[in-house]
This record gives C-alpha cells, structure tokens and sequence, in this order.
C-alpha cells in the first residue's frame, strides 16, 4: 500500500476534461495501429501528448492581498497600457495589461491571480487568429472575468488562440476565489490578459516565463517603477 501511495504521490493530476480525448486517442492508436503497426506509434506519442496537455499539477501560491500572481503557464508577450475590454464594465479609465501566451506544451489550467469574488463572466464570440499577437486581445473569441479583490477590480481574459477552439470556465459569478485557484482552461493554445489597475506595479518583462500560481506579476502598494526616482 505504501508502495502505490508513493506512485500516486509522483504522477501528476490529469483533468478530467482531458478524458475523453484521451480515451479517443487511444482507442483509435490500438484500434488503427492492429492493422498498420506506425500509425501505432503515432497514436502512441499522441496520446502521450495528450495527456501531458492536460496535465494540472500542483503549486504553491504566495499568499498576501498586495500580490498578484500570474494566471496562466507561458510567455509574456506584452506588458502594456491601455483600456480593459469594454464588455467587462471597468470603465474607461487606462489599465497596466499584462499579456501571456501558452503555446501548446504548456500547462493550460487557468488560475486566479488574487484573493476576490468573481463579479461579472462575459464571454465574447471573436475570431481565431494567432493569441500570439497583440490584436488578439480585442478580436479574438474570448471568455472574460472581473474579480473584485482588496485593491480593486481587475479584468482576467480567457483568450482563443489560433489552434484553440474551446474556452471553459469553472467558475460562475459570485465565487470567491483563492489566489492560485484554479478557475478554467482553454484547448489547445492560448493567451491570458490581465487587466490591473495602475497602482500596480509590475513585476515582470516581456519574454519573461511565467507559472500560473506561482509567478509574481505585479504589486500593490508601492510606487510603479516609471515613477520611481534614483537618487545616488
């Protein structure tokens, strides 16, 4: 018994909306792979991928109501300012975005970047070009969230991708969500944006890696770094 808890203690958790693609994958790789032994090994490497894909394992979460973690795995592909979409209601005040894009071997569970209670959930439809450029952030297919947290609102965009087709969403308006809660995913290549207000003071640059839970984005409390004067 010690021995299968110690096994089960190394694999990591696999979410159940991976199942039935899984399940697919598999059956066709045994199924095609009787008759014709390469197709075999393609469907084994995969179903391999396809369980990496839906992959969902733990993290540790830095916990204080100053931080705002980084919602999903990947690149951040844009640290800029300017307006939330219009569809979330923050109004037409300028906000610090934070952009991060999660290419097809990232991990694709979405978590919430701060403690709050999910105010509002608008899901836009849009088109599927590449969640690589910055133009995704306003015409893609998207699935947005505003989280009122101890700062504030913030906008957190579940953006469809150019192999992406599908966005879920765990949570239902009024939740009140951990920082690092898991919140949804989106198959098979996407991006997050984050909309934070300009108190903020962000952490990170672009090209910079991010994890999901773990990876500080951003600040509260302390003057943002353009403000910042060095006196030698």
């Amino acid at each position: 018994m010690s021995v299968l808890k110690s096994i089960r203690s190394m694999l990591v958790p696999i979410r159940r909306e991976g199942f039935p693609f899984i399940a697919t994958l598999a059956f066709a790789t045994l199924f095609f792979g009787w008759f014709w032994q390469p197709i075999f090994w393609i469907g084994l490497i995969l179903t391999a991928w396809c369980v990496y894909f839906f992959r969902d394992p733990p993290r540790v979460t830095p916990v204080s109501e100053d931080l705002v973690v980084s919602p999903a795995d990947g690149r951040v592909v844009a640290v800029a300012v300017g307006m939330a979409p219009r569809e979330l209601g923050l109004g037409e005040q300028t906000r610090r975005r934070v952009s991060i894009f999660m290419s097809v071997f990232d991990c694709h569970v979405n978590r919430s970047p701060l403690a709050g209670e999910v105010r509002k959930i608008v899901y836009t439809p849009g088109k599927f070009v590449n969640a690589d450029l910055d133009k995704a952030s306003e015409g893609n297919e998207r699935n947005g969230l505003v989280i009122e947290g101890t700062h504030g609102s913030i906008g957190v965009v579940q953006i469809a991708g150019l192999v992406a087709r599908r966005i879920v969403c765990f949570s239902k308006e009024g939740d009140k969500l951990a920082p690092g809660e898991r919140f949804g995913l989106i198959r098979f290549g996407s991006r997050l944006d984050v909309y934070l207000p300009l108190a903020a003071n962000v952490l990170v640059a672009e090209g910079q890696l991010a994890v999901a839970g773990e990876t500080v984005l951003a600040r509260f409390g302390e003057e943002p770094a353009e403000h910042r004067v060095r006196i030698d």
